[in-house]
């Protein structure tokens, strides 16, 4: 077997592969030798066929099969063997004639490669790029102490409703008749429930102030929500029709008014987000808040330095030439449902994130950063984690922060993602010791809008 490759302008690679008889004919005779031992010919005992027989049946078959292992194998070995940094798959190169496999050869294949172009990635301590830091101020923790507050409130029934507490109200709704009388076979709902502060036209909102246990309010629900008929649908219990022609004045007689009240501020709430005893007084439950908000904001600050790193990496790398026309048809390849006007519309940002791939391949390579199983659960039980603190659940037993990861790990469509966010977190950590970080503190709203604008 001879394999030669060309490579004259360092990206547009040819690898010609040239295969003799005597490369594969020692595995077609073995191969050919178990099927007549297992093979049952009409005629003949198993195993007793003729070998002429075998052959005819089955000889080209197995040639072909063998060359292609020879192909794979030699073509992947030779790659790297060689360090060749290839970009996609091999592909048939458009001058490939015909292989006549009836023939002993040899067969001559030719495939093209892309060839990532040579370049450098380095940073070292010379090298500055902004890492920003989130203030956690007393505004963000008070924020954080309402929501908590918010989420283990409860309702009390009151007697008049008030809209600044954005009271809740129940009652029964009765359609009414032109003449103002509840009209027959009209629509009925009972114990409907209303919040009047989402009533959308100031007239119709403004019937409910006062209101009392017994009070009859009289009020039109498509002028209280002229914009959609979603809510009548689902207040009236109506399908779109019905709504859609709704043109009637209902009242709705109050039977219970409740009013959601806020957790205290006390050892009950502290207990509650953070464990029993674990909190013993609101500075402590305040510093808490902001070690979490900062534990959160991490992930948030570090993935805007790689953002950071990134564009100075492109900048400082500049420029790099691709085989443009061999990398269009190994998308082409690998979008045959989408099409080439898919790939033409693509190629460009295809380019600019396969550049990054480049640079950070190099990076992680030369931060010698391995990612094990252990590195992958890591991540997914810190996502976990972050997840539950959005809802406020920080008291999460760890069985259940393991099972959630878990989960997540045996879901291919999160493992890719999972080993990407432990490659990133890894890197970054590396590359904050290694640059000259110009840290800069921001206000969360300030880091938001920058993380916007990108």
């Amino acid at each position: 077997m001879n394999i030669s490759f060309e490579n004259p302008d360092k990206i547009n690679g040819v690898l010609t592969l040239v295969i003799e008889k005597e490369d594969y004919q020692g595995d077609v005779e073995k191969t050919l030798k178990d099927y007549r031992k297992k093979a049952n010919v009409p005629g003949f005992r198993v195993g007793q066929a003729p070998m002429g027989l075998i052959k005819r049946q089955f000889g080209a078959s197995v040639k072909a099969d063998a060359i292609n292992k020879l192909i794979g194998k030699n073509l992947n070995s030779y790659i790297v063997d060689n360090k060749i940094d290839m970009l996609g798959e091999p592909l048939p190169n458009e001058k490939q004639e015909p292989q006549d496999l009836e023939t002993d050869g040899p067969f001559t294949f030719i495939f093209d490669i892309a060839v990532a172009p040579e370049f450098k990635a380095e940073l070292t301590a010379d090298d500055s790029v902004d890492y920003y830091n989130i203030d956690v101020d007393d505004k963000l923790v008070s924020q954080q102490v309402e929501m908590f507050q918010s989420r283990a409130g409860h309702y009390d029934k009151v007697e008049e409703y008030d809209a600044a507490q954005n009271d809740m109200l129940k009652g029964d709704l009765r359609e009414l008749d032109a003449d103002g009388n509840a009209k027959e076979d009209g629509i009925v709902v009972e114990a409907a429930v209303l919040m009047p502060q989402y009533i959308k036209v100031e007239d119709q909102r403004k019937l409910f102030d006062g209101a009392k246990l017994g009070s009859i309010i009289t009020f039109n629900p498509k002028k209280a929500y002229p914009e959609s008929n979603a809510e009548i649908k689902s207040l009236l219990k109506i399908d779109d029709a019905k709504a859609e022609e709704l043109t009637s004045d209902f009242t709705f007689l109050v039977t219970e008014i409740s009013r959601y009240v806020k957790a205290e501020v006390n050892q009950e709430l502290f207990d509650q987000i953070y464990g029993e005893g674990n909190v013993k007084d609101e500075a402590d439950f305040r510093q808490k808040i902001a070690e979490g908000i900062k534990n959160q904001l991490k992930s948030d600050t570090d993935y805007k330095f790689m953002l950071d790193v990134r564009a100075y990496m492109e900048n400082k790398v500049g420029e790099l030439t691709f085989p443009v026309e061999l990398l269009k048809r190994v998308m082409i390849a690998n979008n045959k449902e989408k099409g080439e006007d898919f790939v033409n519309q693509h190629f460009d940002a295809s380019i600019k994130e396969l550049k990054w791939s480049l640079i950070k391949n190099q990076l992680v390579k030369a931060a010698e950063i391995k990612i094990n199983d252990d590195d992958v659960k890591a991540v997914a039980k810190e996502a976990a984690r972050i997840q539950f603190a959005q809802y406020g659940m920080t008291n999460i037993p760890e069985e259940y922060i393991e099972k959630y990861a878990n989960d997540m790990i045996k879901d291919e469509k999160y493992v890719d993602n999972l080993v990407e966010r432990a490659i990133d977190s890894k890197l970054a950590e590396s590359l904050k010791k290694v640059v000259k970080l110009n840290e800069k503190t921001v206000s969360l709203d300030d880091f938001n809008k920058m993380m916007q604008e990108k």
